[in-house]
């Protein structure tokens, strides 16, 4: 049996369509006929070769996430099945066959059955965002009822994420964003600040009388990652960031007493280490969704195998919501 896949053969490549070998699932992995397949910025910048820790050698098939239904499963698998719908970030890196393909041979470990509340396109542009989020908020900073979190850019694809996430743990939350995307951070039940107006020093000041957040979540890093060390709070603040790769000064969050982690949401994926953990995390968003208290923002644009390249335009271009890819 052969399916069809979309492959890259170069830096900005075409995406053409080819048709590679079926493999039978093997002990630990699941074959999954792909319903949808998430475009984020990494996808982006991965085919222009511009992702320095998220490399794919080309010719390749890239897409990082996906949701679909599973047609097989390996020995030994017991929770999954044939005709479950599950979602998940299971290749597009380190040479991984990725997930713009008809059907995908995954790590078991890395799925989780999709929630009934979702559609397939809302599935696939959840895994990335949501493991980010989940790993940052939960896994790092242990959010809790009654802590004040400030999200950097909460309008964003991890942002909004973490904004829904903090909510839902009884969180209070606290969002940059612009004027026009506030209306979006409100829906979600967060107070926005608008960074066009509001200094650093001036929300610090309205929002916490100089004492600072219990956690701040950057997504932009840079000159926003500087500011949120100046703004955590005295002692026990934590600033969590997936974009801190650049070199910044600690002096600001150590005068303060707070401590810093960062998230590397690809390293299992990249190197196997901590995989189930990807598939627990993506169980916990499953509940929240099934409970109504997570619902991923999706690109109004519908995009399919026949017009992939603007999907990746899409993105580029900033698109509102994430963007997904329907495999037809």
């Amino acid at each position: 049996m052969k399916h069809r896949v979309w492959m890259v053969q170069q830096e900005d490549g075409d995406f053409i369509e080819t048709e590679i070998t079926t493999p039978e699932p093997q002990a630990g992995q699941v074959l999954v006929k792909i319903s949808a397949s998430g475009v984020a910025v990494l996808d982006t910048k991965i085919r222009s070769g511009k992702a320095g820790h998220a490399k794919q050698p080309l010719p390749s098939v890239l897409g990082l996430d996906m949701a679909g239904t599973v047609v097989a499963v390996g020995p030994g698998i017991t929770k999954f099945k044939p005709a479950d719908e599950v979602y998940g970030m299971v290749g597009g890196v380190g040479g991984q066959q990725g997930t713009l393909a008809e059907y995908i041979l995954a790590d078991a470990d890395l799925l989780a059955h999709k929630s009934k509340n979702l559609t397939m396109r809302e599935a696939a542009s959840l895994p990335l965002n949501a493991i980010t989020a989940w790993e940052g908020l939960v896994d790092r900073a242990n959010v809790s009822a009654g802590k004040s979190v400030l999200v950097q850019a909460g309008a964003g694809g991890v942002g909004h994420l973490v904004v829904q996430i903090a909510k839902a743990y009884g969180a209070n939350v606290f969002a940059t964003v612009s004027k026009e995307k506030s209306h979006l951070v409100e829906s979600y039940g967060a107070t926005p600040i608008d960074y066009n107006e509001k200094t650093a020093a001036q929300y610090l000041e309205e929002l916490t009388a100089g004492e600072g957040f219990d956690i701040i979540y950057d997504t932009l890093g840079g000159k926003t990652l500087d500011d949120s060390f100046t703004v955590a709070k005295f002692y026990t603040g934590h600033v969590v960031s997936c974009l801190g790769w650049g070199t910044h000064a600690l002096a600001p969050l150590s005068f303060r007493g707070a401590t810093y982690s960062g998230v590397f949401t690809l390293m299992p994926l990249q190197t196997g280490r901590g995989r189930a953990h990807h598939g627990e995390i993506l169980s916990h968003i499953t509940e929240l969704a099934d409970k109504g208290l997570l619902r991923p923002l999706v690109s109004e644009q519908v995009f399919t195998t026949s017009n992939i390249a603007e999907a990746y335009a899409s993105v580029a271009a900033g698109s509102k919501g994430k963007v997904v890819v329907e495999i037809q």
